[in-house]
Formats: C-alpha cells, structure tokens, sequence
C-alpha cells in the first residue's frame, strides 16, 4: 500500500491483513485531542502518593473504602498472608499491528501416505487490535508490571517479544493529561489501591516501548536479516544517487570547458 509501504517476505504477504485504508497518523478527532493533551507531559517519577508505604491495618482501611465507592462486583480483598487480590482495567492503546499464531495444514504430496507435510506449520499472521479494546485482569498485590504485559498478551494470543511493550499509568488534572511508563518491578493493584476507583485519577494503559533507542534484542532472526537487507538497499539507493550528482556535476563542468 502506498500509505503504509509495509514490508514482509513474498511468502507472508497472504498472511498479512493490515488497515491502510488511510493515510498515516489518521484518526479520529477524539484521539487527535488526546495525543494533543498527552504532548509532553509524560512524568519520569511517581507522584507522592504512589510512594506511601502501608501497614497491614491501613491496607485493610483502604480496601474497605474502594470496595464502598466501586459501582461493580470487581472488589478487592485482603489474604491472611496480609496480600490482597483484585481487579484492574488496562486500555491496549497500540499503533502497530501485533503477531498471533496461525497454523495452515499443507496438504503432503502423496495422497494417502501421512508424513511430516501434513503437520501444522508454524505461521504469523498480523492484525490491528480493535480501537479502545479493553481488558480486566484479576491479579495479586505482588504481581508486577512486567506480568501484567504477559498476562494481556497471553489473553490476546500475541506472539512479539514483551520487551516491545510497556505498561503506563494515565492521570487527568487541571485539563492536563499525565503519562507515566511503569518500571518492570511496579505493582499496578497496589497503584490501584492508592489511587482509588477513579479511572480520571488512574488508569493503566498498554502502548509500545518507546525508548528512543531500538531495542534489537526483541526482534527473532529473520527479522534481524530482514532489516540488514533493508538497510543494505537503502545504502546501495543512497550510493546511486550521490554518484549520480556528482556525475551530471562533472558533465556540466566539461561542457562548460
């Protein structure tokens, strides 16, 4: 497609099913608005609430006010080991197209005889999740941020590496939107405890790990040797056209003579 120009191999080209319907960055104006709010006011550190340390018996207050100000079933409730469970919403606001598994059956070339052709094999097929997808999960008080994003992509089926994701934390104030990437070791349903219900206060979103930098380790072999190709391409492309001006430079030089 010319709006997205992806690029697979000839084989998985039938495996692919991308959007590109319209151009790049098109959306609705409700995201527009978003992303405008969301524009650098990313915060790198935890507020001071999200740092207070609680003890066993205000942990205990603390579930018994959540669980008197939720409108639904999803309550919290306190362990005798002193840990609690409880529910959190996660928002999968993703801009790429994400892997899951297909298995074609390829039919062996001698009909009747079984063999090792009329396996499964292993393919990908890639698809955008559907806009404002949204999930519960049920988790501990010690189940960090890192298990929540295997947890969301095992319930999606999604076969990329974890590492391209990240989970954050959305707050709303002063008609201010604040984004705030979790560390790997964070606990989500203890954020969710300090904050309270309000999904204004906090809310947990799944984006992709923008880090700045590429994180090659999350990508498989073939798509390592994929990218060396592309970028084998666009040197010899860059090559071609430095030569080429250089040669009309000359040409016009010797005219000139």
């Amino acid at each position: 497609s010319p709006d997205c120009s992806f690029t697979c191999h000839y084989r998985c080209r039938a495996l692919v099913r991308l959007d590109c319907s319209g151009p790049p960055g098109a959306s609705d104006e409700d995201d527009g608005t978003e992303q405008a709010l969301e524009k650098d006011t990313n915060v790198d550190e935890p507020g001071e609430w999200e740092k207070a340390e609680l003890d066993q018996a205000q942990v205990e207050q603390r579930i018994k006010e959540y669980n008197s100000q939720i409108n639904s079933n999803l309550f919290m409730s306190l362990n005798k080991d002193g840990s609690y469970t409880g529910f959190i919403k996660v928002q999968l606001k993703l801009v790429r197209p994400v892997s899951v598994p297909a298995t074609k059956r390829v039919p062996s070339l001698q009909a009747g005889r079984p063999g090792p052709r009329t396996q499964g094999v292993k393919r990908r097929t890639s698809f955008y999740l559907p806009k404002g997808t949204v999930k519960h999960l049920h988790i501990l008080s010690h189940t960090r941020a890192s298990e929540v994003i295997d947890a969301l992509l095992r319930k999606f089926t999604v076969v990329d590496n974890p590492r391209k994701f990240a989970l954050f934390e959305r707050s709303e104030k002063d008609e201010q939107v604040y984004l705030r990437k979790l560390a790997d070791e964070e606990r989500p349903l203890r954020l969710r405890l300090l904050a309270g219900p309000s999904e204004k206060v906090l809310s947990f979103v799944l984006k992709e790990n923008e880090t700045g930098e590429v994180n090659w380790d999350a990508f498989t072999l073939p798509e390592l040797h994929n990218f060396l190709r592309i970028l084998q391409r666009e040197e010899e492309e860059h090559v071609r056209q430095l030569r080429h001006r250089y040669a009309r430079c000359r040409q016009k030089m010797q005219e000139a003579l």
